[in-house]
């Protein structure tokens, strides 16, 4: 990359040039590879990488702290300095910042990674800890183990297994009758996050979707499945396509069913998709100012309060085996969600909803402080799991009387956050069950309905697996929920979506 040093270099000549005034700068280059086929042939294949600098600067005055936030790609080396010049300008002319807070220094990760060890001492020793960050070079600075490496990288060869096992099934997608289209990626993002006040923090996240449709010959038929993986070994793509065959003759039965309200079962990715819209909309600051399903009467917001007629958990853990995410605060801009005053706090595993319970909401240190209650920032994955409870989709499928079987979601569109009240459709398939088996295919739906009430109509949960979201894979593909049965699924009205 001509006229450009490492990450690492940049973020400190942008340190450098930020002067007395405090700075955060965040550093991410990301490396990416991709397959995509069609008709059952492999198309295209390609690599890219891309970089990008952002830089938060801070301007202090009589009447608060102000901030701007500038972010830019691919800069060069003599352009660091005017993209920090950029951000201090940003600054000088806001308004001061409501979330201002004193950025973070080494001293405050070290009380926090100290609190962490003895936490985990007395539950015991284990995998999903995070590492110990060190003093680094120089008095009063605090530098995670890697700092120095150059950034993670992919390349063609991670689909070398996969790409052998998809020819495979295109024979076999080929001699059923089948037309399989889709595409597999991977990316690895290196973030380095380093601030005036002495942080020097990194993280590599490698990320891999694949997507999968299966049509009929004629094209008239199309179902779809999904999954997320950190290197593609896991990926079994000949159980994928299997899953497409069945479905694909499912579909041999048509069967046409009014809008109504239905015992549904919802797939791993259908459950994730409502979760994360739930998840997203679990902002501490908008349910304490009365502007969201969260928010109770009187200026208050409903943890405490039970959600779940199942006694379920939803959770998030930076250290989650399969889930890995960065573990340490990074917003590259505030929002009323995060707040770039809290980059490079450390993330633990938090549970949202416990046993059922609205246990937590998104919060900011700000947040916390209007609130009461405890820190708790977004971290970027999401399990779902109720204890007691377990099966596959099939085995749920068995023990069920009668219902629709679900595939996925897409379009999801909100229409009143006062109870989180979403509209969307229903895709690549919508399936019969009765007396324990498929019975066929039939119409799609517009569906009306609130992840928060859904909760409070759970029949049934399965086992909890790593899914891939189908609407919101793309944003947050690192989920695992279990499938469920509920009762009541409010199908709206009749689509004519395919």
């Amino acid at each position: 990359m001509s006229g450009r040093s490492s990450p690492q270099d940049t973020a400190e000549r942008a340190l450098q040039a930020a002067g007395d005034d405090e700075c955060i700068v965040i550093a991410d280059e990301q490396s990416s590879a991709n397959l995509r086929w069609a008709g059952n042939t492999l198309t295209t294949n390609g690599m890219s990488r891309s970089r990008r600098l952002t830089v938060i600067a801070t301007s202090r005055s009589a009447d608060g702290i102000r901030v701007g936030a500038v972010s830019r790609a691919a800069v060069r080396d003599d352009q660091v300095a005017s993209v920090v010049a950029e951000a201090q300008q940003a600054a000088a002319q806001s308004l001061p910042a409501p979330d201002a807070r004193p950025l973070l220094r080494p001293a405050d990760l070290r009380a926090a990674a100290t609190h962490a060890a003895q936490a985990a001492r007395g539950a015991g020793s284990g995998p999903g800890q995070p590492p110990a960050a060190g003093a680094g070079p120089g008095s009063g600075r605090l530098v995670t183990d890697g700092w120095d490496a150059p950034p993670g990288a992919t390349d063609i060869g991670v689909f070398g297994r996969f790409a052998g096992e998809l020819g495979a099934v295109f024979a076999v997608a080929a001699a059923g009758g089948r037309r399989l289209y889709g595409f597999a990626e991977h990316t690895v993002t290196s973030s380095f996050l380093a601030t005036s006040t002495g942080l020097r923090l990194r993280h590599d996240q490698p990320t891999g979707t694949v997507e999968l449709n299966a049509k009929s010959a004629d094209l008239s038929e199309s179902a779809w499945t999904g999954a997320a993986t950190r290197d593609f070994a896991e990926v079994d793509v000949a159980a994928l396509e299997a899953d497409l065959a069945q479905r694909l003759g499912w579909a041999a039965r048509r069967v046409e069913l009014p809008a109504g309200r239905y015992e549904t079962l919802l797939p791993p990715s259908a459950v994730a998709d409502l979760m994360t819209y739930l998840y997203w909309s679990a902002g501490a600051r908008d349910a304490l100012d009365g502007r969201t399903v969260f928010s109770r009467p009187g200026g208050a917001t409903r943890i405490g309060e039970q959600l779940a007629s199942l006694p379920v958990t939803l959770r998030s853990d930076p250290w989650e085996p399969g889930l890995e995410c960065v573990p340490f605060a990074a917003a590259h801009a505030s929002s009323r969600r995060s707040s770039v005053f809290d980059d490079g706090l450390p993330l633990h595993r938090t549970e949202w909803i416990s046993s059922g319970t609205l246990a937590a909401l998104t919060q900011t240190r700000h947040s916390a402080q209007l609130t009461g209650l405890p820190v708790t920032p977004m971290i970027d994955n999401l399990i779902m799991e109720a204890p007691g409870h377990g099966g596959s989709l099939p085995e749920l499928v068995r023990r069920t009387g009668r219902a629709l079987l679900l595939t996925s979601l897409y379009y999801i569109r909100e229409v009143d956050p006062q109870t989180l009240l979403l509209t969307g459709l229903t895709r690549d398939g919508v399936y019969l069950v009765e007396n324990g088996e498929v019975v066929g295919a039939v119409n799609n739906f517009r569906f009306n309905e609130s992840p928060v009430a859904l909760l409070g109509r759970l029949a049934e949960a399965g086992s909890t697996q790593a899914t891939l979201p189908r609407e919101f894979g793309e944003a947050f593909p690192r989920a695992a929920m279990p499938p469920l049965r509920v009762e009541g699924f409010n199908m709206s009205s009749v689509s004519q979506a395919t």
